[in-house]
């Protein structure tokens, strides 16, 4: 591992947000986003960073880019920082390998969520009254049941500290129109359908996923990131078993840590035991060396 980047502060550009893991520079008519180490969860952002997290990120968006511009284009530009503009290469140390050139796109207010397996909060609310975001699923289900189809549970898009509020299909109607909603729910599942058939080979089941899209130049785009251990839960295939929670190559590991000490996900959050951060750290390299390498 290397010396981590908790944030990034480059004078000489415009920083237009701080998200929970990336720090959004405005060009112009484009972005630059760098994936920092940061990690958040329950939507709190942790005061210790998980060095190379970013990087590990960048790299497994690229490669799920690539594949998945068969069914839609992406914001990507170029992630080579010698292509970026002439102010941005004097951070080129810190910008390799944990940032992207990209299109500046209006994101739509949804976050997609697609769910293949039943777990996390999908499992909560099952367990509540039977259904996930308005979807009446079948009795009997156990945690982490394969579902027969993959399912679209979306959710609100919050500021950074909030959380983000499951909705009902009726919901997104409302907030972007029957033809918007119906285009992002059949997307979504599609590259989720993909995604999971190419991990299932390499032995990491894609329980579900979150995905962001925008509109550019009248067109709907992919953006943000796109089936990382950040955005997704990553289990391994051979040690799958129903009927409880997974061993995953994400940050759940962390989740249940923090379950463990009984802390209760409002910040500020606690600091990390260098042990919870390596493990943290093997688990988000375990899943990038299993997909790409």
């Amino acid at each position: 591992m290397t010396q981590a980047v908790l944030e990034t502060d480059f004078p000489e550009l415009k920083l237009l947000n701080r998200g929970k893991v990336r720090d959004i520079y405005d060009l112009g008519d484009k972005l630059l986003l760098v994936a920092s180490d940061r990690i958040s969860a329950f939507d709190v952002i942790m005061p210790n960073p998980v060095p190379d997290k970013g990087k590990i990120l960048t790299r497994i968006s690229l490669f799920w880019f690539d594949i998945m511009e068969t069914i839609i284009a992406n914001h990507l530009i170029s992630s080579n920082v010698d292509e970026y503009p002439e102010i941005c290469r004097q951070y080129a140390d810190i910008l390799r390998d944990r940032s992207m050139l990209v299109h500046k796109a209006k994101p739509l207010p949804v976050e997609c969520v697609v769910r293949g397996y039943i777990s996390g909060s999908g499992w909560n609310a099952y367990k509540e009254s039977g259904e996930i975001c308005g979807i009446q699923l079948p009795q009997g289900l156990v945690e982490s049941d394969k579902l027969s189809e993959p399912i679209f549970t979306p959710s609100t898009k919050e500021e950074v500290g909030a959380h983000d509020i499951n909705i009902d299909f009726n919901e997104v109607v409302k907030l972007l129109g029957a033809d918007m909603a119906e285009k992002i729910k059949e997307i979504s599942i599609a590259i989720y359908k993909q995604g999971a058939e190419i991990a299932d080979k390499k032995g990491i089941i894609i329980a579900d996923t979150k995905f962001e899209f925008g509109i550019f130049k009248d067109q709907l785009i992919l953006i943000d990131e796109v089936l990382t251990p950040d955005s997704s839960r990553f289990w391994p295939k051979s040690s799958y078993q129903p009927g409880g929670p997974q061993k995953s190559y994400d940050k759940q590991y962390l989740r249940d840590f923090l379950i463990s000490i009984n802390w209760d996900k409002t910040p500020p959050a606690p600091n990390l035991p260098d042990e919870i951060v390596e493990n943290t750290y093997r688990k988000y390299m375990e899943a990038l060396t299993s997909l790409i390498e």
